[in-house]
């Protein structure tokens, strides 16, 4: 032991005896530390090298650093995987560096189905975003992290009502009457995108802090391995997974204030004053309160957020392992509108058998409670009469209602204030879903894998309302009380073999995978009666529960061949089989076919200082269609009767069934896609990024068509008869403008182009049929969209508006299209679209030392609404209201000064395009609060500002029509994330 300790004091005293000697032959000792620059965090295992020498060393595990000789002038080079490599001139004893993310390296694999590879190795058009490049603030669903971020990928939120989500299209769909929802694959396992009762959208269930990365498959050479589900495109989540290390703990806590960013503008109290002292009667102006309430004040709050994840993740032996938490508590600027989510997550990836298994066991789970606010006051706080108090002594719990006698008016609106006080709606969601992935490579064959994939995702959503009977909403059933309850159970089976092999003597890589798919799909619907409020039977269920179910199986493939390192060739053929369709139509098959030319690996391009990555791709694929498609719609069915259709026999009444009509022929939408593509990558990966053009023919779309009377129980029948054809250019740049030690500046733009039409609906040639679509509030039985041929989806079907010499509408006067001298249902015609013609997308981001700011802001252009608000109420029959009522309106009604609805008016069809600035977030990385740990603290503004010239409260609708929109907040936002 002496001798050790002597042995131990001997080093130490030559280190300083050759430090000495160095020190007077200009030589010194630098010490230091590095850190990354995304966090601040210690970067153990950095090589720290002196240039042009094989001197070096490499940090330690709080990546501490020291080089005992190094000579004056000379230059330290900083290299880790993932990082860029950093050359330092030394410039004194201590020096810390940070190292930034080397952007072409991150992304250099990527994750495609079934599979991964290397980016700039694809054949198909994929797009992949990180976790730093996420929308910030406070994010609810999964969906909003990449809103903005992906070229021909449009999402489009929902409101702003808590979990709302959005809606998500990919090369903008390709159905009519079907699902147009890509699938989403969470570590490989396809999960349920179906609503569930007592969630506000099923995506809410899923926590976004446990999401690494988001792949988007656009393209049908990367679809079709998901055939019968991949016609609207694939999006791929990849959760965090445990590392190998020391246990890392990370905290994070966001809290937020949302306010009303827009209300919808109205008449003040004053001018509705006004309004009736100059166009009502005595007795209407007598009906005047002396009140000045806004009801949209009334109704709408500063709602609080709080969302905090904690997070374990680390190695035990050889298993790396990640367990996560989370608690989201989220207000609603609607009053008492609340959502409540407990989430946690565990991963475990242990290797075994010289690491020839891969085991990954990925659970989630979440319990989801909600309150809903009844949304009906959105409408109410629109037209009830502002001159009126909010409260008044009454039988209806002291709110203020019109009354008829001495109940409340059946034609009147209810008061907003107590249409959300007096009604309870509260659900209750359990959800988990995870897979247990085995990966198997071959001792005797190691390029041999063998992948067997168990997955399941399960859900539960309960829930109830009650309305006191004392309550004006429902006087006449004296309250009610409500039940619901649902159970959704979706397991998955997959097994495939994959061989990949280096073939040198021909120099070639071979990469082939084969599987079989089983998926099993339930859904459980427990039925209720509707009861009054003192327990009494409303209405009674004719069955307890409703079980539809459906089976998918498949067969699937892919061949990948590379040649040179240069000539890439790839494949795959997926058959499906699906209980929806009769066994004579259950299987479909899709194919696709690609290929890729590297061009800067050829010898005329491979010694560009300039160029660093060229690739073409070329491809074709067909992809299939059947979510969105009836369970059981080629048997036979019947309806039961409601109980005010039950016939007479004697003195008792029977419930019937009657017959539905079917198609026993329906079958699969098919669609194919042709793609053309382009990667580059200019000065080292500082300017990179891809352009595509696609064309997308879909067929046997599902179109209701008039059939001869007699051949089916309807003349209407949903059937397989339509085409649409999508044709578009996307554009994407990211670029690195400013790259230095203390500075960074980087951004992103993408750019969409679409143009959608419907090329046939119809078995015989009728150019003149139309699908009425697009219903509007209001106006019974009437829809303003239409489907017909050579026209986008959803146009606008509208009277041309005449105008006056001063620009003010002609109320009921309307252009005569087809010039027969009068104005007929014939003289409609289809105007504009919801769907956008242009989408843009823009992020930027500045590193300074250890500030950050970044922003995301997006546009549509070229998308249009339909004015349904001013529509309905903007007339002024709504105020001066014949049944003795006051009601309010919007402020259109001084513009139009229309007496009765012009529902089908142009005038009412406004160009919604826009620019958003969806946030602005400043960060600062405080750096070690102690030794190991690492703070950061955020501020940020979500929903910044919108430019636009629409007037209603939100130009971004996706439907395209504006009635009962719950708006979306401004929020602020305060972040704090702690790792040690």
């Amino acid at each position: 032991m002496l001798r050790k300790i002597y042995c131990l004091r001997c080093g130490y005293l030559m280190l300083l005896i050759l430090w000495a000697a160095g020190s007077a032959m200009g030589q010194q000792a630098v010490r230091g530390k590095v850190t990354d620059r995304n966090d601040g965090s210690p970067m153990p295992g950095v090589n720290v090298l002196i240039k042009g020498t094989t001197t070096g060393t490499q940090t330690d595990d709080e990546g501490h650093y020291l080089l005992p000789d190094v000579p004056q002038g000379a230059v330290l080079v900083f290299s880790y995987i993932g990082k860029q490599t950093q050359e330092t001139p030394v410039s004194g004893t201590v020096m810390d560096v940070s190292l930034a993310d080397d952007s072409q390296l991150l992304s250099e694999i990527v994750v495609i189905g079934y599979g991964t590879q290397k980016k700039n190795e694809l054949t198909g058009a994929v797009s992949t975003i990180t976790a730093k490049e996420f929308q910030k603030g406070v994010i609810t669903t999964p969906d909003q992290l990449i809103s903005g971020k992906v070229a021909g990928v449009q999402i489009t939120p929902n409101g702003g009502r808590p979990g709302s989500g959005s809606t998500i299209r990919i090369r903008a769909g390709a159905s009519l009457n079907a699902s147009n929802d890509p699938l989403i694959v969470i570590d490989g396992v396809p999960v349920s995108g179906e609503g569930i009762s007592g969630s506000p959208n099923p995506l809410s269930l899923i926590n976004p802090s446990d999401i690494e990365t988001f792949t988007v498959l656009k393209d049908a050479s990367a679809t079709a391995i998901y055939g019968s589900r991949a016609s609207n495109g694939v999006i791929m989540i990849t959760t965090k997974k445990g590392v190998s290390g020391k246990p890392k703990i990370n905290f994070s806590t966001q809290n937020a204030v949302s306010v009303i960013n827009r209300k919808i503008e109205v008449l003040s109290p004053d001018q509705l004053r006004t309004y009736v002292s100059e166009h009502g009667s005595e007795a209407q102006k007598a009906m005047l309160g002396t009140a000045n309430t806004d009801w949209q004040d009334e109704i709408y709050q500063a709602a609080f957020s709080t969302d905090n994840n904690l997070s374990i993740s680390g190695s035990a032996g050889n298993m790396p392992y990640r367990v996560g938490v989370g608690y989201l508590n989220q207000d609603g600027i609607l009053k008492r509108d609340n959502l409540n989510r407990i989430s946690g997550a565990v991963t475990l990836n242990p290797r075994f058998f010289d690491k020839h298994l891969k085991v990954d066991l990925n659970l989630k789970g979440s319990m989801q409670k909600s309150f809903f606010a009844n949304q009906g006051a959105i409408f109410t706080s629109i037209q009830m009469d502002p001159t009126k108090p909010v409260y008044e002594e009454n039988s209806f719990g002291n709110f203020y209602e019109w009354k008829q006698g001495e109940n409340p008016h059946p034609l009147a609106p209810r008061n907003p204030v107590g249409l959300i006080e007096q009604k309870e709606d509260n659900g209750k969601v359990l959800r988990s879903f995870g897979n247990l992935q085995l990966d198997y490579a071959f001792h005797f064959l190691p390029e041999l894998r063998a992948n067997l994939n168990l997955g399941y995702d399960i859900s539960r959503g309960e829930g109830d309302t009650f309305v006191p009977a004392f309550a004006a909403q429902n006087f006449n059933t004296q309250g009610n009380i409500t039940n619901y309850k649902e159970e959704i159970s979706n397991k998955v089976l997959e097994f495939f073999f994959n061989y990949n092999k280096a073939i040198s003597s021909i120099n070639s890589q071979i990469d082939v995978t084969a599987g079989y798919g089983y998926y099993d799909n339930q859904k459980t619907v427990f039925n209720f009666p509707t009861l009054r409020a003192d327990g009494s039977v409303i209405t009674t269920p004719a069955f307890a529960t409703d079980v539809p179910q459906n089976r998918l199986i498949s067969y699937f493939g892919r061949l990948i061949y590379t040649l040179n390192d240069r000539y890439i060739v790839s494949g795959t053929l997926r058959t499906d089989g699906s209980s929806r369709f009769s066994p004579e139509n259950r299987w479909g098959v899709f194919p696709s076919a690609a290929v890729t030319w590297r061009l800067a690996k050829e010898s005329f391009l491979e010694n560009s200082t300039v160029l660093s990555d060229l690739n073409l791709r070329l491809s074709y694929g067909i992809t299939g269609q059947q979510d969105g498609i009836a369970n059981y719609s080629y048997l036979p069915n019947y309806n039961y009767s409601v109980n005010e259709s039950r016939y007479q026999l004697g003195s008792s009444f029977y419930n019937m069934y009657s017959p539905v009509a079917y198609d026993a022929e329906i079958r699969w939408e098919s669609t194919a896609t042709s793609n053309i593509g382009l990667d580059y990558g200019l000065l080292r990966g500082r300017l990179n990024g891809s352009l595509d053009v696609y064309y997308k023919k879909t067929r046997d779309l599902l179109s209701t068509i008039p059939i001869a009377v007699g051949t089916n129980f309807s003349n209407l029948l949903l059937t397989n008869v339509g085409n649409m054809e999508n044709k578009g250019f996307e554009f994407n740049i990211s670029a690195i403008p400013v790259l230095k030690n203390d500075l960074e500046w980087n951004m992103n733009f993408n750019f969409t182009y679409n143009n959608s039409k419907v090329t046939n609906l119809t078995a015989v040639d009728d150019p003149g049929f139309l699908v009425e679509q697009g219903w509007i509030e209001g106006s019974t039985g009437n829809n303003i969209q239409a489907h017909t041929i050579n026209k986008a989806p959803f146009s606008y079907r509208v009277y041309k508006q005449v105008y006056n010499a001063e620009g003010k509408p002609l109320e009921g006067v309307y252009a005569d299209l087809n010039g027969d001298g009068k104005i007929t249902d014939d003289d409609r015609y289809y105007f504009k679209s919801p769907m956008p013609k242009y989408i843009l997308g823009f992020s930027t981001g500045v590193n300074y030392k250890r500030w950050n700011i970044s922003t995301t802001l997006r546009s549509n252009l070229d998308n249009y609404v339909y004015d349904n608000v001013s529509s309905n109420m903007a007339i002024s029959s709504n105020v001066l209201n014949p049944v003795n009522i006051i009601n309010n309106a919007p402020a259109d009604l001084l513009n139009t000064n229309f007496q009765v609805n012009q529902y089908m008016s142009d005038y009412y069809v406004y160009n919604a395009s826009f620019l958003k600035m969806d946030n602005l977030t400043l960060s600062y990385n405080v750096g070690e609060v102690w030794k190991g740990s690492n703070l950061s603290v955020s501020g940020n503004i979500q929903n910044v500002f919108t430019l636009t010239n629409y007037h209603g409260v939100d130009p971004e609708i996706y439907s395209g029509i504006d009635n009962r929109f719950y708006p979306r907040p401004r929020t602020y936002v305060v972040g704090l994330n702690l790792s040690f």
